[in-house]
């Protein structure tokens, strides 16, 4: 198998490096296209297998999008392999552990619609995570057709980061995709992102040329979608791309992401570097350049008041399991010694 077959699936240097790095004998090259619990469905040039999860990779968990070295037995799964890039997020739950949404992927669509489900907020966290993970990011606003004015929902999209690239489409009209093309050329991976509703799976059909994704109906009172994507998927499209449909969500939990927020907040990372302090919070310190961009109007107040949120948010899950329970259990150990204390007091009283 040669490397320019497995380009079509996105094969590319870093892969052939590490690969002409291993001893593994008569063992192939394989993508990952698909997870169900246990199962993964793999394919490569003339060879589509569904195999067991591997126990212990050796890169961690397994995602859609993954390189994995299938044996000679064409059985088992016995190396993953580094990736070019990786999404992930904060998964729901209590242990607050991380979950992989789509690794090795070239572009991101962060797709929204022209309409009430069009959030800043929420376009400058998925920019983030997409930044983060070092793909090329581009925002896609559907329902384009529906919209009495669509060009003020692009102004609004192209001010959330340097350098940003927009695209107004009507995802049921093929021809209006046609600018999507640049990032649709053979062996190119890209992933769709966004919360329920916004016509990521009707995109993607478009894209296929068929209807192989399941689509809802948004409520027509708000604007709010359904689940139609459950599970993530990579599907193949005619001109040789492939694209990573990803289960709608409107809330997607930032972690390990502070390049890509320096990134899509460039001018707050701009200005910090002016300020007194080097560690400037940015909230009420003397000698504050960022706090003094916000006064001449050169940062925009709703968008230090974002940044800060999300900030937060990105240092609070960045502390691991174990530094968190050791905290709360520091914690717990001190309000026992106030309570014990305080009874003694009573006691002696």
């Amino acid at each position: 198998m040669s490397s320019a077959d497995l380009a079509g699936f996105g094969w590319g240097p870093l892969q052939a490096q590490e690969l002409a790095a291993t001893d593994y004998k008569g063992a192939r090259p394989a993508r990952v296209l698909d997870l169900h619990r246990s199962v993964l469905h793999v394919a490569a040039p003339g060879y589509d297998a569904r195999l067991p999860l591997p126990l212990k990779p050796d890169h961690g968990p397994v995602t859609v999008g993954d390189w994995v070295l299938i044996d000679e037995s064409g059985q088992r799964i016995i190396h993953l392999f580094e990736r070019c890039s990786v999404f992930r997020r904060r998964a729901p739950g209590t242990d607050r552990s991380e979950q992989l949404l789509a690794a090795n992927v070239d572009t991101l669509f962060v797709v929204s619609s022209c309409n009430q489900d069009f959030n800043e907020a929420r376009l400058e966290r998925y920019l983030a995570v997409g930044r983060d993970a070092g793909a090329m990011c581009l925002i896609v606003l559907t329902k384009a057709d529906v919209c009495e004015n669509a060009g003020e929902y692009l102004r609004r999209a192209s001010r959330l980061a340097p350098g940003l690239m927009v695209e107004a489409v009507n995802a049921l009209d093929n021809s209006s995709l046609n600018s999507l093309d640049a990032w649709l050329g053979s062996g190119q991976t890209i992933a769709l992102l966004g919360s329920s509703g916004v016509g990521k799976s009707t995109l993607t059909n478009s894209l296929l040329g068929a209807a192989h994704i399941e689509t809802q109906a948004v409520r027509t009172d708000d604007d709010k979608g359904r689940h139609t994507t459950t599970a993530r998927q990579m599907y193949r499209l005619p001109r040789g791309a492939w694209v990573i449909d990803t289960p709608g969500m409107r809330e997607l939990q930032l972690v390990d992401v502070q390049s890509g927020l320096d990134d899509v907040f460039a001018e707050i990372a701009k200005y910090s570097k002016e300020c007194r302090f080097g560690d400037c919070s940015h909230e009420t310190e003397p000698g504050c350049a960022v706090l003094a961009a916000v006064e001449s109007g050169s940062i925009d107040g709703d968008r230090i008041r974002r940044w800060r949120k999300l900030v937060r948010e990105e240092e609070h899950n960045r502390e691991s399991v174990a530094e968190r329970r050791a905290r709360d259990k520091s914690t717990g150990k001190f309000y026992k010694s106030v309570i014990s204390e305080n009874q003694r007091r009573k006691g002696r009283n």
